[in-house]
């Protein structure tokens, strides 16, 4: 598949200068390479996940048990790419 540069060059949102490590919620978008449908397929308006797609779900979901002071929220697979929500705690609880 190639990328068409008119399409896909689009300017960041971010905010100039916002430290991004401050607590708060972030949008994560993380596309698959080319924009290939890796992680499943829709069929009959249904996501059907291959075993790809399992594990960026299994992933995503294990994120806490991981890195303290991070929460998740809500998150979508796509054929060929995610969309998600983090959290940054102000004051991540300790691991035991």
């Amino acid at each position: 598949m190639n990328r068409n540069p008119k399409r896909y060059n689009h300017r960041s949102i971010r905010l100039k200068h916002y430290d991004c490590t401050q607590p708060g919620a972030y949008l994560i978008s993380i596309c698959t390479q080319d924009h290939i449908h890796l992680i499943g397929e829709i069929t009959k308006c249904q996501m059907n996940l291959n075993p790809a797609g399992e594990m960026v779900n299994d992933v995503w979901h294990e994120i806490p048990t991981h890195y303290s002071g991070i929460e998740i929220d809500a998150f979508v697979i796509m054929p060929n790419h995610i969309h998600g929500i983090i959290i940054l705690i102000e004051d991540p609880p300790s691991l035991p």
